[in-house]
């Protein structure tokens, strides 16, 4: 098993750890018979680290980690510290619905070698999931962690919207350094970018609002559109950091219809065929979800070599 001394280590109440550039939050592969496929995770994990990533996203709601049995979410996450070099972050999603759960599962990701856990807010009992009780779940686990702390904001998935009083009071907390936000909100995410500690670092949480995100003051994002076209989302940060902001604003038009192929419209099993289309390996989805139908395909594949991800004579 990889050890953490062979990832950078950020200690417990250090806000030290950079979080600035492109993640993506990695699709799981699985074979045709619905199991874990980790060579194929090595292969595609070998052509993202061979980009301008910051690092990855291992279990994040892409990688269908509610799909996930225990004993599989720790064989992803030593597969994934293998193939990720200690150059690069490994950011570990731990979020469960119970306050211990996820207080054991990140300590097993930071015995692994995650450098960070990206905690999503539970859910199930939505309508109890007032800032009160994220507040108190969310310092008990920030206080149990061997390693820094994100919150994750994820409404559309979760039914619950974190206030911006609420990431206000949890960024007070040392371990708790940063917040992927995937609301879509602009002008919440302005408001909380007012109102936060400057040390408290914003990602995006779509690479459809990268551009006017990174613009409010966020250091970067958690994009699914990274699983399929990792350097144009790269080059849109790039591009916007060195002052090129028309090219960087091209870009992110550019990268709208793409991006919502693989979220908002197909959903996984539309982040998994672009994959495949472009040379990835995306495979089947788990189900209960199910791979598109062809049309689907067509449709995915229609409009990535419209926005010049994929040439009309690919796949």
């Amino acid at each position: 098993m990889p050890s953490i001394l062979q990832a950078e280590v950020y200690h417990v109440g250090s806000r030290a750890m950079p979080l600035r550039g492109v993640f993506p939050p990695i699709a799981t592969p699985f074979d045709s018979s619905g199991e874990l496929d980790l060579k194929h995770l090595r292969l595609n994990l070998e052509r993202w680290m061979a980009t301008g990533l910051a690092g990855v996203v291992v279990m994040g709601s892409n990688g269908e980690f509610v799909y996930l049995s225990d004993r599989e979410k720790l064989e992803l996450l030593e597969a994934a510290r293998a193939g990720v070099p200690g150059d690069k972050l490994m950011i570990a999603g731990t979020g469960c619905e119970a306050t211990q759960a996820t207080i054991e599962l990140t300590r097993r990701a930071a015995e692994i070698g995650a450098n960070a856990a990206l905690v999503i807010t539970p859910h199930f009992y939505r309508s109890r999931m007032d800032s009160r009780a994220l507040v108190a779940y969310y310092q008990a686990v920030a206080d149990s962690s061997p390693i820094p702390i994100l919150l994750y904001n994820m409404p559309a998935n979760t039914g619950v919207d974190m206030a911006v009083e609420t990431v206000v009071a949890l960024a007070q907390h040392s371990n708790i350094i940063g917040i992927k936000d995937s609301s879509g909100n602009l002008v919440k995410l302005s408001e909380m970018i007012r109102s936060l500690p400057t040390d408290f670092q914003v990602l995006a949480g779509s690479a459809s609002f990268l551009y006017p995100a990174l613009a409010l003051g966020a250091v970067g994002g958690v994009v699914a559109l990274a699983n399929v076209a990792p350097q144009a989302c790269v080059s849109l940060y790039e591009s916007f950091r060195a002052g090129r902001l028309e090219e960087a604003r091209q870009l992110q038009l550019r990268l709208l219809a793409p991006n919502a192929a693989v979220t908002s419209r197909f959903g996984v099993p539309g982040l998994k065929a672009a994959m495949d289309l472009v040379g990835f390996y995306g495979g089947p989805p788990r189900p209960p979800l199910l791979p598109l139908k062809e049309e689907e395909r067509k449709t995915v594949r229609s409009i990535l070599v419209e926005a010049g991800l994929l040439s009309s004579g690919e796949q």
